[in-house]
């Protein structure tokens, strides 16, 4: 009998251990597991940096095409006491839409979603939100003048010539030039001066460090040329007089700035409004060759929606809004998309309502790099639409002037500061 209570005892330590070890091998295994799938995050993360070339892909994006009203709807299921909107967007319907667009890129509200993968020509106003404005969530729109034709959305190769005939002449316009000249109403209004530092009033001394280009020169507006055609183009009252005032307005504040009011469809033999950017670009590296201190460049368009959707009222004056475009064809987008941030932030601050946010596209999107690749202070903005006026848009030129100007003393202090500690670094 005592054997048998001998074996049974022994029976039991030896399955305790084994349940002990089946233990520690599951829990073993499962840590494993998990330290392997943050070891897969981590360098999908990676990766994706890397590789993506579009915000659709990335958090940012997502996270900027979410509505505020689901933000709010989240909140308040962990703050029972805040007030949520009285139409959850959190239905059941709500949520299958936007994983479908989410997943597929097919908006159920839209259906020319549904086709744009099969005809490319009618994704090419497809935007995506970076940075929401104060001003309103409205995507900008790309449409080009009646007539053009639309094969091609992006050109020749960024190394290939554009085709003869864009001479790239004068990169910065004189008194005498011929073309559109300023309107009377451009004297509206004086930049406030930038406090002077200890030397006296900030100047960058006669050197040009902003330039000012036009892709898109002959964008014009409806009240301006006294017409209610479909086409608001001009070859004299155009875009390329915001161009001009914001031009002056800089040089105001002491920073040098050129502008290229070049007429590329008289100027360029066989033009195509699809290879624009290309025109352009050629612009963009002549005005480099001819002057390497160049550090901004800002290509000025006007956008295709109708007022209600491009003009804020600030202070009781009306105001042509801006929308920021970045190019994602361009592989370090990032650091454009950063740039125009800082202007961005700085119209929320001062000015709310005129900026409609930081738009992204890709290659499919129409150009998709616009020129920006050849600095990282490279920004397309759009200021208005076809049905706001001159004046509104000198209006809106006047305070980026301010706040571009800001954002280049302060870059000018912030390197003055760093060359001391450099240089005590060196000799340390």
């Amino acid at each position: 009998m005592k054997h048998n209570g001998y074996g049974t005892d022994g029976y039991s330590r030896r399955t305790n251990w084994r349940r002990m070890l089946v233990t520690g091998r599951a829990y073993l295994l499962l840590s494993a597991c998990t330290a392997l799938l943050f070891v897969f995050l981590g360098l999908g993360g990676m990766l994706q940096q890397s590789l993506v070339k579009s915000p659709v892909q990335s958090m940012q994006g997502l996270a900027a095409s979410l509505s505020a009203r689901l933000f709010e709807s989240l909140l308040g299921i962990e703050l029972p006491h805040m007030d949520t909107p009285a139409k959850s967007p959190l239905q059941a319907g709500r949520m299958a839409a936007f994983l479908l667009r989410f997943m597929t890129n097919v908006n159920p509200d839209d259906p020319r979603s549904l086709l744009a993968s099969e005809m490319p020509l009618m994704e090419r106003d497809s935007s995506v939100l970076l940075r929401p404005g104060s001003g309103g969530a409205e995507a900008p729109e790309d449409s080009g003048p009646i007539g053009t034709q639309h094969v091609q959305t992006d050109g020749p190769d960024e190394g290939s010539n554009p085709p003869e005939g864009d001479t790239g002449e004068s990169t910065q316009p004189d008194n005498g030039q011929k073309g559109p000249s300023a309107s009377p109403e451009e004297t509206e209004s004086e930049p406030e001066p930038d406090k002077p530092d200890a030397a006296g009033p900030r100047t960058t001394h006669g050197d040009k460090v902003v330039f000012i280009y036009h892709s898109h020169n002959r964008e014009s507006w409806y009240p301006e040329l006294k017409t209610t055609q479909k086409d608001p183009n001009s070859d004299k009252i155009n875009v390329t007089l915001v161009g001009k005032r914001l031009a002056k307005q800089l040089e105001a504040r002491g920073i040098g700035a050129s502008q290229s009011s070049k007429d590329y469809p008289a100027s360029v033999q066989g033009y195509n409004w699809n290879y624009s950017y290309k025109y352009s670009l050629k612009t963009v590296k002549e005005a480099l060759a001819a002057n390497d201190r160049l550090q901004f460049f800002f290509d000025i368009h006007r956008d295709s929606q109708r007022r209600n959707k491009t003009t804020a009222t600030i202070d009781g004056k009306d105001y042509a809004q801006v929308y920021f475009i970045i190019g994602h064809k361009n592989p370090d987008w990032r650091e454009n998309e950063a740039f125009a941030n800082r202007i961005h932030e700085l119209l929320e601050k001062e000015y709310p309502g005129l900026s409609r946010g930081i738009w992204g596209k890709t290659a499919a999107n129409g150009n998709g790099e616009y020129n920006q690749s050849v600095a990282p202070d490279s920004v397309l903005i759009e200021i208005g639409g076809v049905d706001n006026t001159l004046q509104e848009s000198y209006r809106t030129a006047d305070v980026l002037a301010k706040a571009i100007a800001r954002i280049y003393w302060e870059d000018q202090d912030a390197t003055k500061a760093d060359a001391p500690a450099k240089s005590s670094g060196k000799k340390g």
